[in-house]
């Protein structure tokens, strides 16, 4: 069942690419920008977070956070954030967990036949950890529509 405007939110708790466990409730009173990707080091995707890495003053502007998450290893996605100098952090949802919460799992990728990669989906949660914003991406190969994420957030 697909995520809808207005619901709570999806507990999740998650190692980011340093070791540290990360739940939703550590950023209860703020926004979030959390975004699904499907896999660290191909084009789109990295296309993706260096345009949110570009971009995160603006977030920080409309007081808003940023988080990635991504079914790769904590392991994979430390390599990914070090090597394209990504400035949030980054999850590794290896276990899918989070993924199925916010219907955002494909059942088999487009790509390689690969089961259990992450869609490429935008939420943003209010500070009172509901959903005001929510993106599937029609494909992988598209990206999410920034200017409607900042909008939402103005």
């Amino acid at each position: 069942m697909s995520i809808t405007i207005g619901q709570q939110a999806p507990n999740f708790s998650l190692y980011s690419s340093d070791k540290t466990k990360i739940n939703l409730s550590d950023y209860a009173g703020k926004n979030l920008v959390v975004l699904f990707f499907p896999l660290a080091f191909t084009g789109i995707c990295t296309a993706e977070l260096c345009t949110m890495r570009d971009s995160l003053a603006n977030f920080n502007n409309l007081n808003a956070e940023i988080i990635g998450i991504s079914i790769d290893s904590l392991f994979v996605l430390d390599k990914f954030k070090s090597e394209n100098n990504i400035n949030f952090p980054l999850l590794s949802d290896f276990n899918k967990d989070a993924s199925k919460a916010y219907d955002s799992l494909y059942d088999v990728f487009p790509a390689f036949e690969m089961v259990g990669v992450s869609k490429r989906s935008a939420f943003v949660i209010n500070p009172e950890g509901q959903i005001i914003y929510a993106e599937y991406c029609p494909t992988p190969g598209d990206q999410p529509n920034y200017a409607a994420i900042e909008a939402v957030l103005a």
